[in-house]
């Protein structure tokens, strides 16, 4: 149990440093002090030290499995796998937190050793508000959700892991999602430093958005290894359900993404600085509001840990302090954002950036209200409502069309005022043709609907001129083509996997067989085996194509010891045309078993094309870095 009081201690050591670490900071503001810079140095590598040090106190304690740590008791068990045993230490409420807190003393001490080309001030600014975050977090931590509490009597055995969360993919999906959440506050601190100190220019930009790069490409690979574990896991199908804790990790991303194209913008004519500051606020507080609704348990959700009220109401105070301080001090020091906003040309590249974040903050909006409405709800009527996929297709697919289209002819445009009029006139006749294009394809399937050919049509239109673009362009120079090919090919492989996408749901027992879209679904036989922490049930199922090619499946029906829970695991089959989706469950009462069949057109290219769009930000980053 030594481990335990270690981890506990670092966590104490860790508020004193940071308390430390302010005190010098503000007196170092008003004269600044070579030796006190070096001090800052020293404290600020400790403190991440002594939170790296308590995190491996942890990560020990699950690997020993001392079911006398209450962390360790609630989310382990001996017969868990080794590797299940590490990744459970931040697969629950408090050792994910910790790990938020490593990530952000790791951060601010990357942060203060690679800023040396800004002024002392607007360093030591950033250091107090990262530090301000930093010390809500550790009082949060040992509060109320303490990793190191002890049980007593100490139990023999743990309650062990739920077992949709032991997988490889949902193992490390945590600490990624994390990178790019706990970077926006290094974002979210400086610009309040450089807002203070008057610096929010170009070169203020040029420095931040190596930060914003950082956040955003873990975003959208943490977000797609999300995705990828629900499609597989959960047995719903899909890449995307809007479910709440999806739509947490969105909306960040989406702010995250109109903050990079300001930052554009203000790295070239020094404008849209109000949108910079404003978004960097927005982008840190969605980031915390994330953490605030999953770990509160408020969401109806199979990603959340928490259920405890006091948690959610620390979270909720220290957020809304946050906002309001960092609103207060943009309002006090916003004379200070020298850009001429007025200098704006319609068919310009800084309009069509304009005009496409106006897009983002609306399907932001949409996500946003849809995500807590059914909380206030409950609150004040004491009624509980689901938002599902319907509210949510009806208010953004009609603004999708045309947020396509001006990210189709944005990247063509030139900066301040286009003249190439000629250029429009191709790009209008090339829309067109993509129009003609879409009906075809929509009228061969059979489901014509005006939205549905416009949507596609301005899918087809982006990823013809972004394909064009990333031909012509050379990577280097212009690597966000890849991240806007990358999306192109995102949005149009959503587009025709939801046209195109079949499925069956029926129930079975051996020996019986289905017609499904000139395929024959025969479920041969069922065999069980055990292995060292649960039961299987292995469904057998043969499916003779309509071009007399045979698939075998062998979907899986777990039943888990500790806890005990039953879990469904999905065959797929994968080419780069379509996903054949086949997946199990128990019906009460009888030999049957529910299966459901689905043919999932472009699935690979949907997580593929995602892939690309980090790939984009890795290489605009690297190519920054090494400047």
């Amino acid at each position: 149990m030594i481990f335990n009081y270690i981890g506990n201690y670092s966590l104490i050591i860790s508020v004193i440093i940071s308390l430390i670490i302010i005190f010098l900071s503000i007196s170092s503001l008003q004269k600044i002090n070579i030796q006190i810079k070096i001090n800052l140095n020293k404290l600020i590598f400790f403190q991440f030290f002594f939170v790296l040090v308590s995190f491996f106190s942890l990560i020990i304690l699950f690997i020993l499995s001392e079911f006398a740590n209450i962390t360790v008791f609630n989310n382990s068990h001996t017969t868990k796998p080794l590797f299940y045993k590490i990744s459970g230490t931040w697969g629950n409420h408090e050792g994910s937190l910790l790990l938020w807190l490593l990530i952000l003393t790791f951060f601010i001490f990357l942060y203060f050793l690679n800023s040396k080309s800004r002024s002392i001030k607007e360093r030591l600014l950033t250091l107090i508000f990262q530090e301000v975050i930093i010390i809500g977090f550790l009082i949060f931590l040992l509060k109320t959700s303490n990793p190191f509490n002890q049980v007593f009597p100490i139990p023999e055995q743990g309650l062990g892991l739920n077992p949709i969360l032991q997988d490889p993919i949902l193992a490390i999906h945590p600490p990624v999602l994390y990178l790019g959440y706990v970077s926006t506050s290094i974002i979210f601190s400086s610009s309040l430093g450089a807002l203070i100190q008057g610096n929010v220019n170009s070169l203020w930009a040029k420095h931040i958005k190596k930060w914003i790069l950082i956040s955003w490409i873990f975003l959208t690979i943490g977000i797609l290894l999300g995705s990828i574990w629900a499609y597989y896991e959960l047995g719903w199908g899909g890449f995307w359900f809007w479910d709440p804790v999806e739509n947490i990790s969105l909306m960040p991303w989406l702010s995250l993404t109109a903050l990079l194209h300001c930052i554009l913008v203000l790295e070239k004519r020094s404008l849209l600085s109000s949108w910079t500051i404003v978004l960097s606020i927005s982008t840190f507080t969605l980031s915390v509001c994330g953490t605030f609704l999953v770990r509160s348990g408020i969401l109806n959700s199979v990603h959340t840990f928490a259920n405890d009220p006091e948690r959610g109401l620390f979270i909720l105070i220290f957020l809304f302090i946050l906002v309001f301080l960092s609103l207060v001090i943009y309002f006090l020091y916003e004379e200070k954002l020298k850009s001429n906003n007025n200098n704006f040309n319609l068919f310009s590249k800084e309009s069509s950036i304009l005009i496409n974040n106006w897009f983002v903050m609306y399907f932001l909006s949409v996500i946003l209200i849809g995500t807590i409405y059914p909380i206030f709800l409950e609150v004040l009527s004491s009624q509980k409502i689901s938002v599902g996929p319907p509210f949510f297709n009806k208010l953004i697919i009609p603004f999708l069309i045309p947020f396509l289209i001006f990210m189709s002819i944005g990247p063509n445009l030139d900066w301040i005022k286009n003249k190439n009029f000629r250029k429009k006139i191709q790009l209008i006749i090339f829309f067109i043709l993509n129009l003609i294009l879409s009906f075809t394809i929509i009228k061969i399937f059979g489901k014509i609907t005006l939205t549905s050919t416009i949507l596609l049509a301005a899918s087809f239109y982006l990823f013809f001129v972004t394909f064009k673009d990333l031909i012509k362009k050379s990577f280097k120079n212009n690597s966000q083509v890849i991240s806007h090919f990358g999306f192109s090919l995102l949005i149009l492989s959503i587009i025709m996997n939801s046209i195109l996408s079949k499925e069956i749901v029926t129930n079975l027992k051996v020996g019986e067989q289905i017609n499904f879209l000139e395929n024959t679904i025969s479920f041969k036989k069922i065999e069980s085996s055990s292995e060292s922490n649960f039961k299987s049930l292995v469904g057998y199922f043969e499916i003779d194509s309509k071009n007399n090619k045979k698939f075998l499946f062998k979907p899986e029906i777990r039943i888990y010891n500790q806890p005990k829970v039953i879990t469904s695991e999905a065959d797929i089959k994968t080419n780069f045309f379509k996903d054949r989706f086949l997946v199990i469950n128990l019906v009460k009462g009888g030999n049957y078993f529910n299966v459901r069949y689905q043919e999932k057109p472009l699935m690979i290219w949907i997580w593929l094309s995602t892939i690309l769009i980090a790939i984009g930000g890795s290489i605009n980053f690297l190519k920054r870095y090494e400047k």
